[in-house]
């Protein structure tokens, strides 16, 4: 099982005189500068050599603390971690470079690549889609955490290098939570929980109002309503439907009870 470097860094700064965390030619870095340091663990980054990079930087600040290869370093170590394919060591040092750091001049970056961070631990819950959903009533934390994320540096930083694709990811986001709650509308749907899919389609119809399955929520909600015999409220979930969606295929006839039918008699 592979430790955590971030962990070893916290380690290293309460014993400085153990150096069995310097990478591979140990020996001749006892009396490097600052900027040796620095160089190595640039030259390592470009090489794809995170874990090699991650000690130089780590080595460097438990050092040299203070000056600007120490900052730009703190930088670089959370984009090592990231790329090691560790998200959580990335994201805490994101947040500690902008907790430090709040008005350096590269701090939009920290926010973007704390949004990445996040944004890969989002993968287990977006592949569930191809199975049973989750049916917590939790929102999926690393899902709102890419997209806080991504949204404080689009409001933060709006004219950032980073910010067109942030925006983008955040799209990308919002229709996947979106995407992930009429998931479980539709399983209590066939469970015949009527009043539990009437609330998950109000949830994405309130927080997503631009995401595509906006259509689904109104759909659904619809044909729960019908479902319980509330034909007024149905027939006012579907006139919204119908003048957002009309070509929906909740509006159109057929023998799926469930997409089809239920809801285009409202309109004979």
């Amino acid at each position: 099982m592979r430790l955590s470097y971030g962990l070893i860094g916290i380690l290293f700064v309460f014993s400085l005189t153990n150096c069995a965390w310097l990478p591979k030619g140990n020996d001749k870095t006892h009396d490097w500068s600052a900027q040796q340091f620095y160089n190595a663990g640039k030259d390592s980054l470009n090489d794809g050599d995170y874990e090699d990079a991650i000690k130089y930087y780590e080595g460097l600040e438990a050092r040299y603390p203070y000056g600007r290869y120490a900052q730009q370093a703190q930088i670089e170590i959370a984009y090592a971690y990231y790329k090691f394919g560790e998200p959580e060591s990335a994201i805490a040092a994101a947040d500690r470079f902008i907790r430090l750091h709040p008005t350096h001049p590269n701090v939009d970056y920290t926010y973007y690549l704390k949004g990445l961070a996040h944004f890969s631990t989002k993968r287990g819950f977006l592949d569930r889609f191809a199975g049973e959903p989750d049916l917590s009533d939790r929102d999926p934390q690393g899902v709102r955490a890419a997209f806080e994320s991504f949204r404080e540096l689009v409001n933060r930083y709006p004219n950032s290098r980073y910010a067109i694709d942030a925006a983008d990811r955040m799209a990308y986001l919002l229709n996947a939570l979106a995407r992930h709650d009429i998931r479980v509308a539709q399983y209590y749907m066939d469970r015949g929980a009527y009043v539990a899919v009437i609330n998950r389609s109000k949830h994405v119809i309130e927080n997503y109002q631009r995401a595509p399955a906006v259509e689904d929520a109104l759909g659904m909600m619809a044909t729960a309503y019908l479902n319980i015999g509330l034909n007024k409220l149905a027939a006012d979930t579907t006139r919204v439907l119908k003048k957002n969606f009309p070509n929906s295929v909740y509006l159109k006839s057929g023998t799926d009870k469930q997409k089809r039918g239920l809801l285009s008699r409202l309109f004979k």
